[in-house]
């Protein structure tokens, strides 16, 4: 089982510590087994305060680093508490002497404790955006986007504030296990099912005022209507509205443009139906709304990572039954973890 160790340190905030057992907790095959163990650990074994004026027992020490294969780092303190040098280099040793791939994983402002050991150098990264001139201030080196959700390079990724702390896990199951099984886990956890790491940190209206300037009705029909060619004037008509006024509540209600709202849905249905059936990928290009199945794959491999029939071959949820209509060849077997820079 995929052991996933959750680093707790001084003035651990506890709802960012609690999100990987919540949502990677949650986690399970076709079978019904769970697919993480997940696991609290501190530098020392000792119990840890948290920000929250409780202490939290933990049951393991360090040694539970050097048997995992993820490591989460929760943000802890405040930003206005200088890193102790010491915590710096007791943190770099333990994660030195971690196994290899392992992948790292920070929520909200540990990024600025990865940052202070050179794990980000030279690297795209993300934190909470209220740390932006900070963290930029501190770590010049750094290439930081304050603007998305979370940043995948494949073995190490940094995730926003709270809860784009549930987003980057649900992009882990999605990454090892497919958009199915994520699904269920948010479904199971009552939250959003997918919010693509480079959708904006900041949503103007989460909730929108008033149905007359929300997108909410227009998408829903959209996502009835996602095998057809739909055009923003589309969509602006169905609002009763201009290209340019759609353009702005969509941004404010979904943090991206229409244009990329539908692309991500698109691929989002294609997704479902390479774990799904066993039509084509000619097929599923048209049932997915692409002109074609170049079209699928060039914009699926973008925003994946791998080739629609990698991921076939990867998530569906049967071994046979494969359409012998797919014109790829079959592809290599996946590495452990499936590198994509969000």
């Amino acid at each position: 089982m995929h052991l996933v160790a959750v680093l707790a340190l001084d003035g651990v905030m506890p709802f960012e510590c609690s999100i990987p057992q919540r949502i990677l907790g949650s986690a399970r095959g076709h079978d019904g087994r769970a697919l993480y163990r997940v696991a609290t650990c501190s530098l020392d074994g000792q119990p840890v305060r948290s920000i929250a004026d409780f202490t939290i027992n933990v049951r393991h020490g360090p040694e539970l680093l050097s048997e995992s294969d993820t490591i989460i780092i929760p943000p802890f303190g405040s930003p206005d508490e200088p890193l102790s040098p010491t915590l710096c280099r007791r943190v770099a040793q333990v994660l030195d002497d971690a196994p290899a791939p392992v992948r790292l994983v920070s929520l909200c402002g540990a990024a600025y404790l990865l940052a202070a050991i050179g794990r980000l150098d030279d690297k795209r990264a993300t934190t909470h955006w209220s740390l932006t001139e900070m963290f930029r201030r501190d770590f010049p080196n750094v290439a930081l986007d304050p603007n998305v959700l979370f940043v995948d390079h494949g073995t190490l990724l940094t995730a926003a504030g709270a809860a784009a702390g549930i987003d980057c896990c649900l992009h882990i199951i999605r990454t090892d296990h497919g958009a199915a099984i994520a699904n269920d886990v948010a479904r199971f956890c009552v939250v959003a099912p997918h919010r693509d790491g480079g959708q904006q940190q900041f949503i103007e209206r989460p909730v929108p005022a008033a149905l007359d300037n929300s997108t909410q009705q227009v998408r829903a029909w959209a996502l009835d209507h996602l095998d057809q060619r739909l055009t923003l004037r589309d969509l602006a008509d169905r609002s009763n509205t201009s290209v340019r006024t759609l353009t702005r509540w969509f941004r404010a209600d979904t943090g991206v443009s229409p244009t990329q709202w539908l692309l991500d849905q698109r691929v989002s249905l294609a997704r479902r139906l390479l774990e799904r059936t066993n039509l084509s990928i000619e097929r599923i290009a048209h049932q997915s709304g692409f002109n074609s199945a170049v079209s699928l794959r060039t914009h699926f491999a973008r925003i994946v990572g791998v080739s629609p029939s990698t991921y076939r071959h990867n998530f569906h949820e049967t071994d046979t039954g494969i359409s012998a209509t797919d014109d790829e060849p079959p592809p290599p077997s996946a590495n452990r973890y499936t590198s994509r820079s969000a």
